[in-house]
């Protein structure tokens, strides 16, 4: 069982690599001009490996979207529990979508976000991957407003359901917006005071749960 969850981490680890390599690509050579075996050579694998994981090169950067996608949803499940639920995403939106101070790594990972869906804009096929990370983020959300509402197993989910669709769409529409922008990630125009506001304009929605 152990050994089974080392091996699970350790291919979460190279998802993850590859999907950065593939960003990193993306971003300097353009998405049109990268092969996947281009990908498969940067991140140090054998282009079967990658084709194991991934179906298209689009799909390669599925983890790095996911990962900041989820990242938020469980910055929610951290947020004090003292926190009106609409206090506690605009918490976890502060959180999530700032990179810590001296933190390159996830200032680097935002960027290639920022890079990504403005391609998205002419790729239906990295907009889907997007969609689908967005899509799995919601899912998470509804869980975690679930727990945070003390609902038990087979409880009505339809209100938890849609304020988690709510606040995922308020979410996704600032950090679009702010990739559409040059503004930096910190600031009035980054992506953590853009969810902000998107977040206080669903407020109504937001306190149904």
């Amino acid at each position: 069982m152990q050994g089974g969850s080392l091996t699970e981490r350790r291919k979460a680890a190279t998802r993850l690599d590859i999907a950065r390599t593939a960003a990193a690509l993306f971003v300097e050579h353009g998405l049109r001009t990268t092969r996947a075996e281009d990908i498969a050579r940067a991140a140090g694998v054998a282009p079967r490996t990658f084709y194991r994981y991934f179906a298209t090169k689009e799909e390669a950067v599925a983890p790095l979207l996911a990962a900041g996608a989820q990242q938020w949803a469980e910055a929610v499940r951290d947020a004090p529990g003292a926190l009106s639920l609409p206090n506690a995403m605009r918490h976890a939106a502060a959180r999530a979508l700032v990179p810590a101070s001296g933190d390159t790594a996830a200032a680097e990972s935002l960027e290639w976000v920022r890079s990504l869906l403005r391609m998205a804009a002419d790729s239906p096929t990295l907009r889907s991957v997007w969609n689908d990370a967005c899509h799995e983020s919601e899912a998470t959300l509804a869980t975690v407003l679930a727990a945070r509402a003390g609902l038990p197993d087979g409880a009505d989910l339809l209100d938890i359901r849609l304020t988690a669709g709510v606040a995922s769409a308020a979410v996704r529409v600032a950090v679009e917006a702010w990739a559409a922008s040059d503004a930096p990630a910190d600031g009035p125009l980054g992506p953590a005071a853009l969810a902000a506001r998107c977040l206080t304009s669903a407020e109504g929605a937001l306190r149904g749960v």
